[in-house]
């Protein structure tokens, strides 16, 4: 008996998915929560794994396409053993297939898209794949190849200087589609620039106490903790007082509704293989330091991995962002809708400040607050910047609530 390969339940904001990578071919052996396919929505890639031990009957829906939940994708056959199903299934004109000239339709969306970028002529191609199917490793392995040598020319009678070669001989282009990932993160930015009355303001603030604190407690912080003691520990602690301070940067607006938030849901933009995700840090005001920590570390592993969840994305009341681990001095950062604001921290760098009238090198750091002016002025984004700016020059406020 057959058992059917279906797509897992979509998320009620996820319309659609895509057919990211199938793992496994037709013929293929999996044993029992083997990861067969990923699902890739706007938000997440889901794995969907082996029920039972089997082999892969056959694939309704390859790389590429684009699927609704609960549709399914494949068969896949419990108990068989590799090789035999197959072999049975196959005529024996398969054999003289492979050696065969294959129409395009008959290629899978993937491989049909890697003989477009690299130029291939599908009719040269023999096919290992199940029936001679050509599979990517056949068209990277051609692209790989070196053209066979051309048959010598006789000699003119008069050797003309040689023209030097076309410059642009040696360009190129390559044409891919944008993941579902890449997709949504383009729509929400464009959305967030034509929908909101987005302003950014700057500060800057002398990291060197939070540095001097950090370097005191940060190995018996570690042994205690298990983990290590960052900077974003503290900027997420000065965000949530200054977000109960200013309630505004803390609210959304619906419609012509303002919905002010009375919890502490802060996002964290994460830079992953995929794309920039923005993962919660939910009720950050009962956090302690070395919470946040272990949290942070979690979600940035689950991120790398891809193994973030639909929940683990949803929500947030405000985002911090840290270019400041790429290097980026200064930046704009563009709000995450319906978030009211952002804020973006920058690379520490020593710089020349007047202090009491003496020129001292500080460790400086610049922050940039984008909000959205239709709901918050220009005194509380300022204000807000301000408190972010005392509380991390003096971290003992944090302890005092002052």
């Amino acid at each position: 008996m057959s058992i059917e390969i279906l797509v897992p339940d979509l998320p009620e904001s996820v319309a659609d998915a895509t057919v990211a990578t199938w793992h496994k071919r037709p013929g293929d052996s999996v044993e029992r929560d083997e990861i067969i396919v990923d699902i890739e929505t706007d938000k997440v890639v889901l794995e969907v794994p082996a029920v039972e031990a089997g082999v892969i009957e056959s694939i309704a829906e390859d790389d590429g396409a684009t699927v609704l939940s609960k549709q399914l994708i494949g068969i896949l056959k419990p108990g068989a053993v590799a090789g035999e199903e197959t072999k049975a299934a196959e005529p024996t004109k398969a054999v003289a297939a492979s050696n065969e000239e294959q129409d395009l339709s008959e290629l899978s969306p993937a491989v049909r898209r890697l003989v477009a970028e690299k130029g291939i002529d599908v009719s040269s191609l023999k096919g290992t794949g199940p029936n001679g199917r050509v599979t990517k490793e056949d068209v990277e392995a051609a692209a790989a190849a070196p053209a066979p040598a051309s048959a010598p020319k006789a000699a003119p009678a008069a050797v003309a200087p040689a023209a030097p070669a076309a410059p642009l001989a040696s360009r190129s282009e390559k044409r891919v589609p944008m993941t579902r990932l890449r997709k949504r993160v383009a729509e929400r930015l464009l959305e967030a620039k034509n929908t909101t009355a987005m302003l950014t303001t700057f500060n800057e603030v002398n990291m060197k106490p939070i540095m001097s604190l950090r370097k005191q407690y940060q190995e018996v912080f570690e042994k205690r903790h298990d983990v290590r003691l960052g900077f974003m520990s503290f900027y997420i602690k000065a965000v949530v007082e200054a977000l109960k301070r200013y309630p505004e940067v803390n609210a959304s607006i619906d419609g012509t509704d303002i919905v002010y938030h009375n919890y502490f849901d802060v996002s964290i933009a994460v830079s992953t293989p995929r794309g920039l995700v923005t993962p919660v840090l939910r009720d950050c005001d009962k956090l302690s330091v070395a919470d946040i920590e272990k949290r942070i570390k979690e979600l940035a592993i689950k991120g790398r991995d891809g193994k973030l969840t639909v929940d683990e994305l949803i929500g947030g009341n405000f985002t911090v962002t840290n270019g400041g681990v790429f290097g980026s001095l200064m930046s704009t950062p563009i709000i995450n809708p319906p978030q009211s604001a952002i804020l973006g921290m920058h690379k520490i760098q020593d710089r020349p400040m007047a202090v009491n009238g003496e020129v001292v090198i500080l460790p400086m750091m610049y922050l940039a607050l984008s909000y959205d002016h239709r709901l918050v002025d220009g005194k509380e984004s300022v204000g807000f910047l301000v408190t972010i700016k005392e509380l991390l020059e003096d971290p003992a406020r944090l302890l005092l609530d002052v």
